[in-house]
């Protein structure tokens, strides 16, 4: 799909779409509880619709409006902490979906050598390419890894179980590893340590799962800096749950007004333990002058805030390593991106500066790419309501933010789809 957007300015009144962090552990948390429960404020994203659709074949029987792309009440009847084994998993293009239900696959299996139900992963091949390394290196004993990638198609398979013990994950790739084992060793029948080793990156996602456990009646001791006592033969339980509105997303909308719009937005958490939530701050910070700051913990507002510091002062931003794993390689497809507005980027290991135009940002010369990433499609749709302009694979935002550009429209931007 591409999209055309005229040079137009957001105003009105608008609520941020739920949150697609708290949907994912509220929904693995509903499907492993005893009992039903109940979830309000439920986007189906592709990501958040690839969850449940895991959880079913975890063996959860989850109840929702198919059709519906606007926020709703999930109904969730759980596992009571026996998940089924085996299976096809089809985590379409969530990495927080693969990483997540990964370890709850392998809670029954049998040993290495001799199981004969095996779980597989499937999903697009920038999924697979991205990896479970952390796993493989955690599970190394006990789980037998196969990962293939032919015809446009990708799949993981693994045989095997998780035992109780001591995991000691690297930091500095994704914490949704972590979250993964959060979830599966409350259920082990036996107790469990579980550390990152520093430097612990994007660590307010695992408050965010920490927070979700609790609320599921599971208790994880902090033992130290970056490390946790997990007891085993622990039980999640039922309950009615609602998530938050989503900052990681709103950032979007947040930067439609550092670009000189006018718009109110409900829906969030002023005290929220998202770590996205500095995306206000760091949007202040780029509108007013030059500026330099560290990403490291909120990675996924690289897109957005590459954009609007080419559409103002410029900056120059730290810890960006991680961007090359994203569903894009994000800084590389944010440079090529801003380029067609007259804007620089220059990306190092682990480093990126943008710096502005001389005149300010132009009018793309060629259409726009999403890079199939959904933040990248929506950062460049940003920029476009200063110079307008065409992104073509538009389709992306559906990963997270479905009604995206309905939303554009509802505050006067002037959008026009096409196929």
């Amino acid at each position: 799909m591409n999209v055309s957007i005229e040079k137009s300015s957001a105003r009105g009144e608008i609520s941020a779409p739920p949150s697609k962090s708290y949907a994912h552990r509220y929904i693995i948390g509903a499907a492993l509880a005893c009992g039903v429960s109940e979830i309000e404020n439920v986007c189906l994203s592709e990501d958040i619709r690839a969850t449940i659709d895991c959880a079913r074949t975890l063996g959860a029987e989850i109840i929702l409006d198919e059709a519906s792309e606007k926020p709703q009440t999930i109904r969730v009847a759980g596992v009571g902490g026996k998940p089924k084994s085996g299976g096809e998993f089809f985590c379409r293009e969530s990495g927080s979906t693969l990483r997540f239900f990964l370890p709850l696959a392998l809670l029954g299996g049998g040993d290495i050598k001799n199981a004969d139900k095996p779980a597989i992963f499937r999903g697009a091949p920038r999924l697979i390419e991205r990896g479970v390394n952390v796993y493989e290196e955690a599970f190394k004993n006990s789980v037998r890894f196969e990962k293939r990638i032919a015809d446009g198609n990708g799949e993981i398979g693994v045989c095997g179980k998780i035992l109780p013990g001591t995991y000691a994950l690297r930091g500095n790739v994704s914490s949704q590893f972590f979250t993964g084992l959060l979830f599966a060793l409350p259920l082990l029948n036996g107790d469990s340590e579980l550390k990152i080793l520093p430097p612990a990156e994007s660590a307010g996602y695992i408050v965010l799962t920490l927070e979700t456990l609790k609320n599921f009646g599971v208790n994880v001791e902090k033992t130290a800096e970056n490390a946790w006592f997990v007891a085993g033969n622990q039980r999640f339980l039922a309950g009615k749950f609602r998530g938050e509105g989503d900052y990681s997303n709103a950032a979007f909308l947040y930067a439609l007004n550092a670009l000189g719009g006018e718009i109110k937005i409900g829906g969030l958490n002023e005290n929220s333990l998202q770590g996205d939530k500095v995306c206000a701050q760091l949007l202040k910070r780029l509108s007013e002058s030059f500026t330099e700051a560290d990403l490291s913990n909120c990675p996924d507002l690289a897109p957005v805030l590459f954009a609007v510091a080419a559409a103002k002062h410029g900056v120059r931003f730290f810890g960006t390593r991680r961007l090359k794993i994203k569903e894009s390689d994000r800084a590389e497809a944010m440079r090529e991106e801003l380029g067609k507005f007259g804007a620089s980027v220059k990306i190092s290991e682990n480093e990126a500066e943008i710096t502005p135009p001389p005149g300010g940002l132009h009018e793309p010369e060629i259409p726009l790419s999403s890079h199939g990433d959904h933040r990248i499609a929506m950062a460049v749709s940003i920029l476009c309501t200063l110079t307008g302009g065409t992104i073509s694979g538009a389709e992306a935002v559906k990963k997270s933010y479905p009604d995206f550009f309905a939303a554009l429209s509802y505050l006067g931007i002037k959008v026009r789809k096409t196929d």
